[in-house]
């Protein structure tokens, strides 16, 4: 399952995607941020034809098509390029950003390289990043507990049967709707959130139940040697029903709900106004 990630250079967004153990980045996203183009996708029609004519070299030739997520929430296929690609593309482009770009894509690469021989540097790295948001302690050992899981069951429906993306949105879905009665989409809308991820403005019950629900599916999972996914839907929905069950139980002593409209963006101004 290709995951999408947000890289920085200089504090401008690159989307990259994890394919097949590399990285492998956003041509647009990386013509944007060394041409200042306000339309990135017609420098890159235009860039292709030109190198085209000059070099006899077909630039679409070093790209693959890779969903990624876009401004209004969406996956769509890109035009993506490996480290080495990327280095071929932006030789093409006249651009004083060039060398310390290379740079910066040198170093990404090889801090995968590094977490690929050593998980744990991943780990490390993605506990720092949520300290540096200003997330507690706490959250971040819940929230990393949680991906450990996640990934998990997401190794389960590779091995049982899920094959692209839309498989797999369709069963985390289905887990979300048995245990929180909304799928993720809806869920995003309550807390008022657009491309941001989900989980990561989840307070510590909707975490807990969450882990719940995907722990169990994953074990049904195991226990019933499922295979295909209208058996692992049941065994998503199944899963779900248990953390769901668990959740009416409590709402119902604490006379709330566990879903909640907070999230870490109202937080993080709320704590803002405490300071002022």
């Amino acid at each position: 399952m290709e995951t999408t990630k947000i890289a920085l250079f200089k504090g401008r967004k690159i989307r990259k995607t994890l394919y097949q153990d590399a990285w492998w980045f956003s041509v647009i996203d990386v013509i944007e941020v060394l041409t200042d183009s306000l339309n990135s996708n017609d420098y890159w029609y235009r860039m292709k034809i030109r190198v085209k004519d000059e070099d006899k070299t077909e630039l679409s030739t070093i790209c693959r098509q890779l969903k990624l997520e876009s401004a209004d929430g969406k996956r769509y296929e890109t035009d993506c390029a490996d480290t080495e690609g990327i280095f071929r593309i932006i030789q093409s482009i006249p651009s004083p950003k060039a060398e310390p770009f290379k740079r910066w894509l040198a170093k990404v690469g090889y801090e995968r390289v590094q977490e690929i021989e050593n998980p744990e540097l991943a780990t490390k790295r993605t506990r720092t990043l949520y300290k540096l948001k200003g997330y507690s302690d706490d959250w971040i050992e819940k929230r990393m507990r949680g991906i450990a899981i996640r990934e998990e069951l997401t190794d389960e429906w590779k091995n049982r049967g899920a094959r692209d993306d839309k498989d797999y949105e369709i069963l985390t879905a289905e887990i979300s709707k048995a245990t929180f009665d909304v799928t993720p989409s809806e869920y995003k809308k309550i807390k008022g959130l657009k491309r941001e991820n989900l989980r990561d403005h989840m307070d510590d019950f909707e975490l807990i139940f969450n882990m719940l629900s995907e722990r169990a599916t994953t074990e049904i999972h195991r226990t019933e040697d499922s295979k295909g996914v209208t058996k692992l839907r049941s065994d998503a929905k199944a899963g779900g029903d248990i953390a769901g069950g668990a959740r009416k139980k409590l709402e119902k002593r604490l006379g709330r709900s566990v879903v909640s409209e907070k999230n870490f963006l109202n937080k993080k101004e709320d704590n803002k106004q405490l300071n002022k």
